[in-house]
C-alpha cells in the first residue's frame, strides 16, 4: 500500500508544526518511525530556521560589512538549532504523532519493535 505524500505547501506547513489531514496519518507515523526519523527531525529544524537565517545573513553581511562575520554567526546559529532539534527529537516526534491521533509513546514503541528490543 502506497502512503500519500503531502504537496509542497502542506509539507512546509507540516514542518512548521501544522497538522496534516487524516489521509496523511500513515505518513506521519512513517516519518516518526522510519530508519531516517532522526535525520527528518534535523531537516525539520533546519527548514524552520532557513528564512530567518537567510534574512540575518543578508542583513549582517550587507549592513555589518563583514561577510565572514555573517557566515560565522550563521554557522553558530545553525549549530545551536541542530543541538536543540536533536536534543528534543523524541519528544517532538511523540507530540507530532499524538496530534495526529496516535497514543503517547506509540512511535517510540514502533521504533523499538523494529530494532528488536
Amino acid at each position: 500500500m502506497a502512503i500519500d505524500r503531502p504537496g509542497p505547501v502542506r509539507w512546509l506547513y507540516y514542518q512548521y508544526s501544522g497538522g496534516l489531514p487524516e489521509q496523511y496519518r500513515a505518513r506521519v507515523l512513517r516519518d516518526a518511525t522510519c530508519r531516517s526519523w532522526m535525520f527528518r527531525v534535523l531537516v525539520r529544524g533546519l527548514v524552520r530556521i532557513l528564512p530567518i537565517a537567510a534574512l540575518l545573513f543578508f542583513l549582517l553581511g550587507h549592513f555589518g560589512g563583514s561577510w565572514s562575520l555573517a557566515a560565522g554567526s550563521l554557522l553558530l546559529g545553525v549549530l545551536v538549532v541542530v543541538r536543540i532539534a536533536l536534543t528534543g527529537a523524541t519528544e517532538s516526534v511523540d507530540a507530532r504523532t499524538v496530534r495526529h491521533g496516535y497514543s503517547p509513546g506509540y512511535a517510540a514503541a514502533v521504533r523499538a519493535a523494529r530494532r528488536g528490543e
